[in-house]
């Protein structure tokens, strides 16, 4: 009982952090940079475990107890440490706000020193190192992670433009004082884009229904509650989060019995760091949107249905191939698929819902976690379980005898990695017809920036 309620408390501080992060990068960077800040910040999510390890090798490296310790310091000291940065930097005055081409410059600075961190930690991370080595690589780590500091530190928190200021780049300066979850039937329209969502004409063939029906031509409507459960967009949405990043996760919290199964357990180290660093350097990825928007004009949507591509060939390919090769290639590009979405997914939840409602939606959308992990850690258990063998086991503190189930060999996740790889299949399928339905929302805003960029600079140019 002790253990559940510790959990409880944990997953909803979890939750509440995570979306006050995410409603916070919301409302302090300009629409141009939100799916940056909000990126750069998810990516670095995947490296709090290599963080970890390294502090708990240096504090007491064979203390499990230390990692609890540190969650319920750590946490709270940076927090504490962050906040007035936070409060001080953020602007007031509505003359003042953040250039677009200057922030560029910064969040770029800031991808390198994340990929440098996430190498140094994979790298470093991964070895068994000596108390004295341990404290080393931890002093190591925690520079790189405050050089981050230096950057925004050398430019000015409040940046004076003397030019007009371009309409994609103001801050909305009221949203800090905003609650969390707004009533939608007061919500107001987003500062980039006009909000609506027509019907078209049912069409003639099924597929035309399925791809005009309701579909949205401009972004950034808020959306409530009620009136996001009704959005086709919103359920294939949802399926394709469901039926991707999800199972992407269960995958990994599955992957000490599978390496197991596989007679890797001596490699098992190796795999959890092969799928954290892919992770994380997916999330990385999920900026080039953004850094390639003026090269490659394409739907975020499009982006999420391509990172899910290599999820059900991973899959199709460990049910096929079962040697250790296969293993860690799928292992490294189920990581690479699934940090992608979920560094990409609360960027595409406030182009499509709002992002004055993303604290409400985005928590509304993963739902599916939890779901999903419970379906599909069920599918995981039912194939291991028919393939295994019953076997007794003494426990050494109690001297009962307790009897376990015990499956060795490919047999115990062939099954399981064909049914994960149709159900990621249904995601990607899922995900493309989300694109092809929001295609023409996206091409609309691409050119209503074009519009007001080619405006601005007439009137900057007129003598």
């Amino acid at each position: 009982m002790q253990v559940f309620l510790i959990c409880l408390v944990a997953g909803c501080s979890i939750c509440w952090f995570n979306t006050v992060c995410f409603v916070l990068c919301i409302r302090s960077f300009s629409s141009s940079n939100r799916p940056l800040a909000l990126s750069l910040s998810i990516s670095f999510n995947g490296l709090s475990a290599a963080f970890y390890t390294l502090f708990a090798n240096a504090l007491s490296p064979f203390s499990p107890s230390v990692y609890l310790l540190l969650n319920a310091i750590v946490p709270l000291v940076v927090s504490l440490v962050a906040l007035p940065a936070i409060l001080l930097c953020h602007p007031h005055d509505g003359h003042l706000h953040v250039v677009p081409k200057h922030d560029k410059h910064i969040f770029l600075g800031l991808y390198l020193l994340a990929f440098i961190t996430g190498i140094y930690l994979v790298i470093f991370g991964s070895f068994n190192t000596t108390n004295s080595t341990a404290w080393v690589v931890l002093t190591g780590a925690m520079v790189l992670l405050a050089l981050p500091l230096i950057i925004p530190a050398s430019s000015s928190c409040s940046h004076v433009d003397t030019h007009d200021p371009e309409p994609t780049a103001q801050l909305n300066h009221d949203d800090s004082k905003k609650p969390l979850l707004l009533n939608n039937n007061h919500s107001t329209e987003s500062n980039a884009m006009i909000q609506k969502t027509v019907e078209q004409p049912m069409q003639d063939c099924c597929l035309g229904t399925i791809l005009e029906k309701g579909r949205m031509l401009v972004l950034c409507e808020e959306h409530s509650a009620k009136k996001l459960i009704q959005c086709v967009d919103f359920w294939l949405y949802y399926i394709a989060y469901f039926c991707g990043a999800t199972v992407g996760l269960v995958y990994s919290n599955n992957l000490g019995q599978i390496a197991q199964s596989f007679h890797r357990e001596s490699q098992l180290t190796m795999l959890l760091a092969v799928y954290s660093s892919c992770s994380f350097f997916g999330r990385l990825l999920s900026a080039l949107p953004d850094f390639l928007h003026r090269k490659v004009s394409f739907a975020r949507t499009g982006w999420l249905a391509a990172a899910l591509v290599p999820m059900p060939m991973a899959f199709f390919l460990m049910w096929k191939l079962h040697d250790v090769n296969t293993l860690v290639a799928g292992t490294a590009l189920i990581g690479l698929s699934s940090g992608f979405i979920f560094a990409a997914a609360v960027s595409v939840t406030s182009e499509l819902f709002g992002p004055n409602s993303i604290g409400m939606n985005h928590n509304i959308l993963i739902t599916n976690i939890p779901l999903g992990s419970l379906l599909y850690g069920q599918i995981a258990a039912l194939v291991y379980d028919a393939n295994g063998l019953k076997m007794s086991v003494i426990d050494n503190h109690n001297g009962m005898i307790d009897t376990m189930v015990v499956c060795m060999g490919p047999k115990c996740y062939s099954t399981t990695f064909f049914v994960w790889g149709c159900i990621t299949f249904l995601g990607l399928v899922s995900s493309i017809i989300l694109f092809l339905r929001t295609r023409t929302a996206y091409s609309a805003a691409n050119g209503q920036q074009v519009i007001n960029t080619t405006a601005k600079f007439r009137v900057d140019r007129t003598p």
